[in-house]
C-alpha cells in the first residue's frame, strides 16, 4: 500500500491533515466574512434586490424628462425648406384621405419656425434661439428626428409612451426596470417620478408586484411642504413608529400567510418597509440647501421662470446619484394648440437651463456615460397652423398633435453623441428614413440598461408580456458600441 506525504497540498495529491483542514477552513470563514461585508444586506433580496442584467449595461440608471403635451419640432429641431418658404400660403393636403378629422384646420397653412433655427456645437445639430443653454451641450446629443407614435391624443399617447400601450393599464418604464433590476440603495426606491401626470398610469406598476411603481415625488413650494406625501409622522418618533409598524405588518403577513398569494398585500408589506427607510434618507436627499451657488445657478434654481424646473433636475441628479434606478421629471405647458409664438417661448425659457444643466452637472460628475437621459413629449406637433377661433391672423396660430413623426433627444448611456438620426418628408410628416417607433424605442432604452427586451418579460392572463409587446428592435445604428456580452440571469 502506497504511503502518502502528509506535507504534501491536497493540489499535490496529498491528504488533508488536521492542522490544514483548520488554516484552509479559517481562510474559508474569513473570506464568507469579508464576502458579507463587502455584499449591501439588501442586494438579492426582496423584489427590490438588485439583480443582474442580461449582458453588460451602458447605462446603470436612467433620467426621463418628461415634456408633457408635444414640443413643437418644427419650432426647436428640424426646420424644413419647403414649409418656411410656403409660410402663409394654402397648400395641398399633405396628409392624404386618412380618415382623421383635422380640428381648426380648415386649410393647411405652412407656418415657419417661429424664431431662428441654426447649427450647434461641432456636429451641426440644428437647434432654435429659444434654446441657448442646449445648444451649448448640443454635442452630447443623440436626436431622433423620426420617432412614432401611434395616438393622437394626449392621454393614450402619453401612456403609450411610458408603458407601450395606449389603452391598457400596463407597467410603465420605470417599472419595468426596477422590476428587471432592483434597486441599487435599500433605503430609496427603484423609481422615483417627479411632478407625475395626473394619470397615475404612467407612473404605475401594471400587473406587476406594487412595489415596483412609482414614487410620487413634488418640489416644495414653500418652508415646510413635504416633497414626499405622508412621509414623516411628526406625533410619533422612530421607535414608536417601528412599534406600530410592527404590529401592522403582522397582521398583513398573517393574512397573507392565510390566503398564501396575494400581489397587492406582498406589495403593501414591502411599500410600508421601504417607507420606513426613507425617512431617515429621503429628507436630507431631497434637501437642496447644501447645495453650492455655483450649481444652484448651473439648473437655474430660484430663478424667475426656471426656479421649479430647475429644483426638479436638480432632484433628479441627486436622487439618480444616491442609487435611484428610474427618475422621471415632468415639465408640463407645451400644449400649444394657439398663440405658438407667445407659448412655446414661455415654455422654452421654463426647461432649458434646467436640461442644459442636468446635463452639464452629470458629464462634471463623471455620470453621463453611466447615466441614459431621455427629453420627449408624447408626440409633435405639426409644420401646418391650427386656427381653432376659425378667424385669428397667422400670428395667433397654434399647431395640432402629429403622432406621425416628431423629435426624441437622448445622451449619456452608451447613446452615441452629437448625431442626428432620421429624417421626414418636405412637410415634415412622415418619415423616409431612420423610422423609430415607440417600440423600437423602448428596446433600445433596455439594451442599454443590460436588458434584452424579449427577455424581460413577467405573466399575466396566461401569456408572457413584456415593455415592447410583440414588436421592437434595438437601434443599434444610434449606439457608440455594442456592450460586452456577460454571464447573466436566464
Amino acid at each position: 500500500m502506497m504511503k502518502t506525504n502528509p506535507s504534501r497540498s491536497i493540489e499535490q495529491g496529498g491528504v488533508l491533515n488536521r492542522r490544514e483542514f483548520l488554516k484552509t477552513a479559517a481562510c474559508g470563514f474569513g473570506g464568507l466574512a469579508l464576502s458579507s461585508l463587502l455584499t449591501p444586506a439588501w442586494a438579492g433580496r426582496g423584489p427590490l434586490g438588485g439583480r443582474a442584467p442580461h449582458f453588460s449595461p451602458r447605462a446603470k440608471r436612467m433620467i426621463f424628462v418628461f415634456l408633457a403635451g408635444g414640443p413643437s419640432q418644427g419650432d426647436l429641431f428640424a426646420p424644413k425648406p419647403y414649409i418656411t418658404g410656403r409660410h402663409g400660403q394654402a397648400i395641398e393636403s399633405p396628409v392624404g384621405d386618412d380618415g382623421q378629422e383635422r380640428v381648426g384646420v380648415a386649410q393647411f397653412l405652412p407656418m415657419a419656425p417661429i424664431r431662428p433655427i441654426r447649427p450647434r456645437g461641432q456636429s451641426g445639430m440644428m437647434m432654435s434661439d429659444l434654446l441657448p443653454h442646449l445648444s451649448k451641450v448640443s454635442d452630447e446629443l443623440c436626436l431622433l428626428r423620426a420617432v412614432v407614435a401611434d395616438n393622437k391624443a394626449h392621454a393614450p399617447a402619453t401612456l403609450q409612451f411610458h408603458t407601450g400601450h395606449i389603452a391598457e393599464a400596463r407597467p410603465s418604464m420605470g417599472a419595468w426596470l426596477s422590476y428587471g433590476l432592483g434597486t441599487q440603495n435599500s433605503n430609496l426606491p427603484s423609481f422615483v417620478t417627479i411632478h407625475p401626470p395626473g394619470d397615475g398610469r404612467s407612473h404605475g406598476a401594471g400587473f406587476l408586484p406594487a412595489i415596483h411603481q412609482g414614487t410620487p415625488l413634488r418640489v416644495p413650494r414653500k418652508k415646510g411642504e413635504l416633497a414626499i406625501s405622508n412621509l414623516e409622522d411628526p406625533e410619533s418618533d422612530a421607535g414608536g413608529q417601528r412599534q406600530r409598524l410592527n404590529f401592522l405588518q403582522g397582521l398583513n403577513r398573517r393574512l397573507l400567510n392565510r390566503v398564501k398569494r396575494d400581489a397587492q398585500m406582498e406589495g403593501i408589506i414591502e411599500s410600508f418597509e421601504l417607507a420606513f427607510r426613507m425617512q431617515a434618507a429621503a429628507p436630507e436627499l431631497v434637501d437642496l440647501a447644501g447645495e453650492p451657488e455655483t450649481i444652484r445657478k448651473l439648473y437655474g434654481v430660484d430663478g424667475k421662470h426656471t426656479n421649479i424646473n430647475g429644483r426638479a433636475c436638480l432632484l433628479a441628479r441627486r436622487l439618480s446619484e444616491a442609487g435611484v434606478r428610474f427618475v422621471q421629471v415632468t415639465m408640463g405647458g407645451w400644449d400649444h394648440h394657439g398663440d405658438i409664438l407667445n407659448g412655446l417661448p414661455r415654455s422654452c425659457a421654463g426647461a432649458d437651463q434646467p436640461i442644459a444643466g442636468l446635463l452639464e452637472d452629470l458629464r462634471q460628475r463623471g455620470l453621463l456615460d453611466e447615466t441614459l437621459v431621455m427629453i420627449s413629449g408624447e408626440f409633435g406637433r405639426t409644420y401646418w397652423s391650427q386656427d381653432i377661433s376659425g378667424s385669428s391672423p397667422i400670428e395667433k396660430h397654434g399647431r395640432e398633435h402629429q403622432q406621425e413623426s416628431f423629435c426624441t433627444l437622448l445622451a449619456g448611456g452608451g447613446i452615441r453623441p452629437g448625431m442626428v438620426y432620421g429624417e421626414t418628408d418636405e412637410f415634415g410628416y412622415r418619415p423616409v428614413a431612420g423610422r423609430v417607433h415607440l417600440h423600437d424605442l423602448h428596446a433600445t432604452l433596455l439594451h442599454q440598461l443590460g436588458i434584452d427586451h424579449e427577455r424581460l418579460t413577467y405573466p399575466h392572463h396566461g401569456r408572457d408580456y413584456r415593455l415592447t409587446d410583440v414588436y421592437g428592435r434595438v437601434v443599434s445604428e444610434i449606439l457608440s458600441a455594442a456592450p460586452r456580452e456577460a454571464k447573466g440571469r436566464a
